[in-house]
């Protein structure tokens, strides 16, 4: 029963780790071009949303994934770290884990204000790894290519 409860709050705080994944860095997005259009307010107030997504929703998040999930290995260590999928799936959360991390250097960054932004181009692509992360995750774990 406990690893019931344990997964569905580990799913929970993966769907609010990745919402938050995916809008940190559409919020770059529309930081450069106000940036571009050289209108302060709206800069500033991009400021505090960023920092509020990251430190507010998308940093709690990322500590209860890895927490619950590290709880969910514990329970049955033995079976899911013989599982090909499963090393598979622990990558991509480091890399996701990296990415994470690279948006707070860059939120840091435009927070600053001491250099221009990156394009909002960039952001744009930017903003897309973290759907393939997604796309690779649900699929290793319903799937389970590579088991036994």
């Amino acid at each position: 029963m406990a690893y019931l409860w344990l997964k569905a709050f580990h799913i929970m705080a993966v769907v609010t780790w990745f919402a938050a994944l995916f809008y940190l860095p559409r919020l770059f997005v529309y930081h450069a071009m106000a940036h571009d259009e050289g209108d302060q307010r709206g800069i500033e107030r991009f400021r505090i949303m960023e920092r509020k997504l990251y430190r507010g929703i998308m940093t709690p998040s990322v500590m209860a994934v890895v927490l619950l999930g590290a709880a969910l290995l514990a329970l049955n260590p033995s079976y899911y770290f013989s599982q090909g999928w499963m090393h598979a799936k622990l990558t991509l959360v480091a890399a996701l884990v990296v990415y994470h991390i690279a948006c707070g250097r860059e939120m840091r960054r435009l927070a600053l204000d001491t250099e221009t932004p990156k394009p909002h181009r960039w952001y744009r692509i930017f903003n897309e790894l973290p759907v393939l992360g997604l796309v690779a995750i649900v699929i290793l774990v319903v799937v389970r290519p590579w088991s036994g």
